[in-house]
């Protein structure tokens, strides 16, 4: 494994370890300024501004890092992430924290542009493998990051954010010092002000037909996705009475077996089965682990799928590697500007959907939120079976054979 990629998923590892410190604390830090009990909504709210805001500066930051190189923007979205966290430590209204979020939001490329760096760096063969050690390493984050955001949180609500900004501020140092650029900004990748609208970029990945299955089935599943960080704590507390440390622990596990199978099985599934197989196994894992959590009565059953939900991981990182076929090696930033883009859609519409429906639910089968999410997943069964079983040629390719 070369410097870069390892330096690369190490701030990976730093900013989901931030990123899920804050994760079992939030409702009780919207509570404690708000001095509101019921705040499923408000907390749906929250994470949609921080997408919505990520959906319309993300394709601009895909672009930016074809043009300028990625090395540059990585640092200006981790520069962001470090002032949201202490604002969000600091702030005694809830105004600030909205404006908080809204810069974490705005600056929040850097999983677009980690994914468009491992791009550049690993050849076409390698990438679903590698792929799936960039979410091997988020997945470990989550194991420290839930954990020791429950342990600080019952110190003090406000000490998981500090921690998260001291973390990125640690990605920040790594990435200016040690980092070196994978793919120097061309000039042919010129900034236009048709890039300042999302949609155009989105309208651009459209004309490919090849990748419009692909992106239907990215954004299912990311919508899909959503509920988890959105439900999950407000389920915990609501059906098992979970303090801060339990629901740590419970994220801790969920990422303990997702980075295992993703760094362990995600190569060999896909280099076995293909990774049009490894996109199906992995539905048909996750899918299985929602409904019988949509069933369950006792918490120890949300621990005892989460090897369920970590054979589920093996999806994404397969349909990553399939929609990067699909375009050439000078268009992977706008690429993962678009995925960001569509990444960023479903976490707009995913938290205030889920969050909505939960707070309808609750009084009757709180758990039928989980069997609302598996009926969402089942819209992406046709989609993957239609996906061609041999890999498309990219569109360089077709360009060139024309």
């Amino acid at each position: 494994m070369n410097k870069a990629l390892i330096v690369i998923l190490a701030a990976v590892t730093l900013d989901a370890v931030g990123i899920g410190l804050i994760f079992p604390i939030l409702p009780a830090l919207l509570r404690e300024v708000t001095h509101a009990t019921e705040i499923a909504t408000l907390f749906g709210v929250m994470l949609a501004l921080y997408a919505a805001l990520q959906f319309l500066l993300s394709p601009v930051l895909g672009v930016l890092g074809d043009r300028f190189g990625r090395r540059p923007v990585l640092l200006i979205s981790l520069a962001g992430a470090v002032i949201d966290y202490l604002i969000m430590a600091f702030s005694p209204e809830l105004w600030m924290l909205v404006v908080g979020r809204a810069i974490a939001g705005i600056t929040s490329a850097n999983m677009a542009v980690a994914t468009a760096y491992i791009t550049d760096i690993t050849p076409e063969e390698q990438r679903a493998k590698r792929f799936g050690y960039f979410h091997a390493m988020f997945g470990i984050g989550f194991i420290i990051g839930p954990v020791l955001g429950g342990v600080l949180g019952d110190i003090w609500v406000r000490a998981p954010f500090i921690a998260a900004a001291v973390l990125n501020a640690l990605n920040f140092a790594l990435a200016l010092f040690v980092l070196p650029e994978s793919r120097p900004g061309t000039r042919e990748a010129r900034f236009e002000l048709k890039s300042l609208n999302p949609f155009g970029s989105l309208k651009w990945a459209l004309t490919f037909r090849a990748l419009l299955p692909l992106m239907a089935i990215f954004l299912i599943m990311n919508f899909v996705g959503q509920m988890y960080g959105t439900v999950w704590v407000l389920y915990g507390e609501d059906a098992f009475a979970w303090d801060a440390l339990t629901i740590g622990l419970s994220l801790g596990a969920f990422g303990l077996f997702h980075a295992g199978a993703q760094a362990f099985l995600t190569g060999p599934v896909a280099a076995r089965v293909g990774e049009r197989a490894a996109l199906v196994i992995g539905f048909a894992a996750e899918f299985t682990a929602l409904i019988v959590i949509g069933f369950s009565s006792q918490g120890w059953i949300m621990f005892a799928v989460m090897p369920l939900f970590a054979l589920g991981g093996v999806g994404m990182p397969a349909l990553q590697s399939l929609t990067t076929t699909q375009v050439g090696a000078d268009k992977q930033g706008q690429l993962q500007g678009v995925l960001a883009s569509i990444v960023s859609l479903s976490a707009i519409f995913g938290p205030l959907f889920f969050s909505v429906v939960y707070f309808a639910v609750k009084p009757g089968w709180a758990g039928s939120i989980w069997i609302v999410g598996a009926l969402v997943y089942m819209l992406a069964v046709p989609l993957m079976l239609g996906i061609r079983r041999r890999p498309v040629p990219s569109i360089a390719s077709q360009a060139e054979q024309s």
